[in-house]
């Protein structure tokens, strides 16, 4: 679009100057010099809030769009000159950040009332503000070209722009270009242009002369030399084989007399496709009875085929979800092709074949999750119905180097799982049919011994719950076709071998009918095509697809029959005026209403198996499939030869050669920037410390919950990773075996391996690892790089807020878990409060970065019981709680440690028991910092010598250590009132899940208390007295014993889920946040 463009082409992308046009933009022609009415000023004053002069800016708010340093600069503006003009910012995505904006403008020095924002302004709205501007500025440090600043060109306007990129060659003009990155440049030439009106109307006259350089004709004749040119270096590619010679083709598929639909489709393309490749098949079976193949076609089994396959040009595999297919899957790992999908579902082969098989043992856990993560996963080991829920065929979609699909629905499963883009460049062909061999349905009636007069309805294919087999015999014994001795129902095919073929035998046994109801039981293709010939009419009904086409309603409208069908799965997607079609969720009466309406009306009868066949012969001739076969596998080829697989075929041609030693960088290489195909983006989350360590203290209890949502959301755009790493090595390892651990299932299967990962995955840190984190900086640095996001959970800043109530060393432990942390993309906050306090933190320590740092805040979750909590009462357990509801009882949780106020309620209560009140104080935690020395543990040694020796321990003061989530719902319901005595906090954990319980709170007056509370507890002051808390408990009991305390109940609590929600929210890419941070340009010190 520009030469500024063009030249960052060959500098950074090593494209060579012949090879690149540089054709510019133009712009529309309703951007030209208006002189605007009285009406249209007014309009644009009631519109968009325009009442005085303005400085305008359109074109995004991105951080190249250098808008804060434009409002920098504004504010550096003579006071007379802000007065005077207001700057105006245009266009939606500009609106959409408002908030953020003015908190940038804001700091900036400005006020609101000298910003207007218009939000979305079409395009003649637009070109009217143009010409109303005094003045347009265009502050971006990067464009590709920079339309806007030509549209204000065009209408006449005085223009000025940043000396970057493409915007000089646009503006033609030195004196109206300023240093982007220089906010006194910029607002002096602003100044310059406002308080000059002759330099102003010499850039409108230069903008009006330079914007008549760019055209769209000039463009269009511009684009269409260098097509020329293309088209003339162009050179014809050489064919890889000769022209009279076919391409080798390996096709791998069962062949008759397998006893599956796909072998009898594969016999029926061979002889088209062999017009298009010289053809091998490969099977493993012990004979393949098909004379065009045996008489055409070499026969070679699979070992064969692994000795030869590099002599073959191309490979086809006909895939379906049978046993007949189990060979394939190891085949097609190692020797790619184009996969013909006849089945979206793998779960059959995957959960039925291969988990009965010592060799293939394991294969169902490890494709379920490699497919569909971990909710799929746990499902697997919970109940049986994930066979049938998860197709569990991403690992046969990733070693093709193709698909082919019979139908749409196929192509619709995959991108409900798998993503929206995932089968753009599938393959859809239509199930073949050869036409049907005419056969006399007297005939064929005569051989079945079937009357001439007889009705007879048929069902065709194999008997089971999917095909709705009672259904249709339900509605056929509630019609008149039961009471009429004309009318026989046929099921062709094998019945079901369990409990559904049992009780569907019974039923036809217990009917006065049943001499009219057949079962066949499995037929071959001779007798499959006399019943075709002989029958009235079919009813072919479906439930749970597995993406299949179903070949049989194919064989029903190429031998004419009038066919009833529901719309479920590849059967929606048939033409309604072939065929019958009810609704998916068809009703019995719907059903039978059909029935009767086929049996009375021949003609109708006629037509619909007219319109069928003809159908068939137009869109399913075995020539013109075959046709397209040839094309898809062609293209399919192409590209692939343009991805991995060229690559592997091209290496042993290079010269020189590789040499063994660069192999590995060379793999690598690969692996890292060419992803699998089709892929969910991963999301990783990090618990390393949790993995190391759990204390099952409040922030690795907001770790486990969080995973335990996020892991097992099914709807989620990511595949869900836990990862953790240790300090003294670099990278991250997959955390799978701990991970089924944390679900309570099998790990037999799991490996930890190093994680692999690409552009556009999502880290984020739920553990506080101060550890880990900075010794791994490099490692994110690189992901950083290559374009994963980097994101971390601050669950509080209290170490380097309150350092004199943590060991010593963690402040600085902190300071460089922040100092890295904020290298990257964002922070999620436990609370608005910490996010606050972030925000501070970075305007003093943050590091220069050109991208805007996000921050942003969730809530905790107050179901204790979707917090994977742990189980277990003592023996005393019942004795203690009763304890507890004999007098009022004061409750307080969390880990012994100098912050939570501990010592100081231990001296409050003892000042409120020594005034003769009668109640309880229960302390549920562990003591803290044990593995340290006492000298190091602060005040935690006078606290646990004052409550191991309290005289009141056991009568009055309870001290419950390391009590199960269990036995803490339990304390909690019995308890009377929660106290929060901590001196800072990133959250309160306990607060919700008291409030869950309806127990009222006391709590000292700090931020988040206030926040989490939401005006709904008893508050106390904040200083470090033991006054402070036995006043406030004295107060609180006066207040209780009336009735008045202040109550819980209404305070807004959610669940672990929605907190989930809130935290996955923080990290989509269309966010907008709390607060977005970039360094100020101010020296702190």
């Amino acid at each position: 679009m520009s030469e500024a463009s063009k030249q960052e082409a060959i500098d950074y992308l090593d494209f060579p100057p012949t090879q690149i046009a540089c054709v510019q933009n133009a712009c529309d022609n309703r951007f030209q010099p208006i002189k605007l009415t009285a009406a249209q000023n007014e309009y644009l004053k009631r519109k968009y809030n325009i009442d005085r002069p303005f400085v305008m800016n359109a074109g995004g708010a991105d951080h190249r769009k250098n808008l804060d340093g434009l409002f920098r600069a504004f504010a550096l503006l003579p006071a007379k000159l802000r007065q005077s003009y207001a700057l105006t910012l245009v266009g939606w995505e500009v609106a959409e950040q408002k908030p953020q904006l003015l908190n940038i403008a804001q700091q900036a020095g400005l006020r609101e009332s000298e910003l207007i924002f218009t939000g979305y302004v079409q395009d003649d709205d637009l070109a009217l503000l143009y010409n109303a501007c005094t003045l347009f500025v265009f502050p971006s440090w990067h464009e590709g070209f920079g339309l806007p600043v030509l549209e204000a060109m065009a209408c006449g306007k005085a223009v000025i722009a940043a000396n970057s990129s493409s915007l000089p060659e646009v503006i033609g003009r030195l004196d109206a270009l300023f240093a982007p990155r220089d906010d006194v440049a910029l607002s002096a030439k602003m100044a310059e242009v406002l308080n000059n009106p002759e330099f102003r109307q010499e850039l409108e006259r230069h903008g009006l002369e330079q914007a008549k350089k760019f055209s769209w004709n000039a463009s269009a004749q511009c684009a269409w030399q260098a097509l020329e040119a293309l088209h003339r270096s162009h050179k014809k590619p050489q064919m890889t084989l000769p022209l009279s010679q076919r391409p080798r083709l390996a096709f791998v598929s069962p062949l008759p007399p397998e006893k599956t639909g796909i072998a009898d489709y594969a016999a029926e393309l061979l002889p088209e496709l062999a017009r298009h490749y010289e053809i091998t098949v490969i099977v493993q079976q012990a004979e393949v009875i098909d004379a065009w193949v045996q008489a055409n076609a070499p026969i070679r089994d699979v070992a064969w085929f692994r000795q030869h396959a590099a002599g073959f040009d191309r490979i086809l595999y006909q895939i379906g979800n049978s046993d007949k297919h189990v060979f394939m899957f190891g085949l097609l790992a190692d020797i790619p092709g184009v996969i013909v999908l006849h089945d979206f579902f793998m779960s059959g082969v995957y959960g039925w074949v291969m988990e009965e098989s010592q060799e293939y043992r394991r294969h169902w856990t490890k494709n379920i999750y490699h497919s569909h993560g971990w909710p799929a996963l746990l499902q697997r080991f919970k109940n049986e119905k994930a066979i049938w829920e998860w197709p569990c065929n991403l690992s046969v979609l990733n070693q093709s180097l193709g698909v082919i699909i019979h139908s749409d629905f196929s192509r619709r499963l995959a991108q409900n799982f798998y993503g929206d883009r995932v089968a753009n460049d599938w393959a859809l062909i239509p199930h073949l049919r050869t036409s049907a061999d005419h056969i006399d349905k007297k005939s064929a009636r005569k051989q079945l011994g079937i009357s001439e007069t007889s009705f007879i309805l048929c069902s065709f294919g194999v008997l089971g719950p999917s095909k709705l087999n009672t259904r249709l015999l339900d509605a056929w014994l509630a019609s008149p076709l039961a009471n009429d001795t004309r009318c026989r129902l046929v099921f062709v095919g094998e019945n079901d071998g369990g409990d559904y073929g049992k009780t569907l035998l019974e039923q036809i046994e217990q009917n006065p009918a049943n001499n009219r109801i057949n079962i066949t039981g499995w037929v071959d293709i001779d007798a499959y095509r006399l019943w075709l010939a002989a029958a009235d009419v079919a009813v072919q009904l479906r439930t749970l697809s597995r993406g299949e086409t179903s070949g049989t309603v194919l064989d029903c409208m190429n031998y004419g029959l009038p066919t009833i069908i529901n719309a479920h799965g590849s059967m929606a997607d048939s033409p309604e005026d072939v065929v019958w079609m009810l609704p998916d969720e068809f009703t019995d009466a719907q059903l039978r209403d059909a029935l009767l309406a086929l049996w009375k009306d021949p003609a109708l009868r006629s037509e619909l198996g007219a319109r069928a066949r003809s159908h068939i012969l137009s869109k399913h001739n075995p020539r013109q499939c075959a046709d397209q076969y040839a094309q898809a596998i062609e293209r399919m080829y192409r590209n692939a030869n343009l991805g991995v697989q060229g690559v592997v075929q091209t290496l042993p041609r290079l010269t020189p050669h590789l040499v063994p030693g660069e192999l590995p960088a060379f793999a690598s290489a690969l692996s890292n920037n060419i992803p699998p195909r089709p892929r969910r983006p991963q999301l990783l989350l990090d618990v390393s410390t949790l993995i190391k360590t759990d204390l099952w203290s409040g922030i690795e209890r907001v770790t486990r919950s969080l995973l335990r949502e996020i892991a097992l959301s099914e709807d989620l755009p990511w595949h869900v990773e836990p990862v953790y790493a240790v300090a003294d090595q670099p990278g991250f390892r997959y955390a799978r075996k701990f991970m089924c651990r944390f679900l309570g299932i099998p790990d037999d299967w799991a490996e930890d391996a190093p994680i692999q990962l690409w552009h556009g995955d999502v880290f984020l840190g739920l553990d506080y690892s101060p550890s880990i984190i900075p010794t791994q900086e490099s490692t994110l640095k690189n992901w950083s790089a290559r374009g994963i996001r980097l994101y971390f959970v601050v669950h509080d800043l209290l170490p380097v807020t309150l350092p004199e109530v943590f060991p010593e060393g963690s402040a600085q432990h902190q300071q460089r878990w922040l100092e890295t942390m904020s290298l990257f993309d964002g922070a999620i906050c436990v609370s608005r409060h910490v996010a606050d306090e972030l925000f501070e933190w970075l305007q003093v320590f943050g590091k220069k970065r050109e991208r805007p740092f996000c921050i942003d805040w969730f809530h905790h979750g107050a179901d204790l019981e979707n917090s994977a909590p742990t189980r277990g009462l003592p023996s005393d357990a019942e004795k203690t709680l009763s304890a507890f509801t004999q007098r009022t009882t004061f409750l307080m949780v969390g880990t012994i440690e100098p912050r939570k106020g501990y010592l100081q309620t231990l001296q409050a209560f003892d000042r409120v028991w020594a005034q003769g009140v009668d109640a309880n104080l229960v302390i549920v935690g562990k003591e803290g910092w044990k593995p340290l020395p006492d000298a190091q543990r602060r005040d935690i040694p006078q606290t646990m010598l004052a409550l191991r020796s309290h005289p009141e321990l056991g009568q009055r003061l309870f001290w419950l250590d390391g009590i199960s989530d269990e036995y803490l719902e339990k304390v909690y319901a019995a308890a009377s009132c929660l106290i929060a005595a901590s001196f800072d906090e990133g959250f309160g954990l306990p607060l919700i899940e008291a409030a869950k319980h309806g127990l009222p709170l006391l709590v000292r007056d700090i931020p988040v208390f206030r926040e989490v509370t939401a005006n709904h507890a008893y508050i106390f002051e904040n200083n470090r007295t033991p006054e402070a808390i036995s006043t406030a408990v004295q107060t609180w009991l006066d207040l209780y014993k009336k009735g008045a305390q202040p109550r819980s109940d209404e305070m807004p609590i959610q669940t672990w889920h929605q907190s989930a929600q809130q935290v996955l929210s923080a990290i989509h890419p269309q966010k907008q946040h709390y607060k977005s941070w970039l360094p100020d340009g101010v020296r702190r010190f």
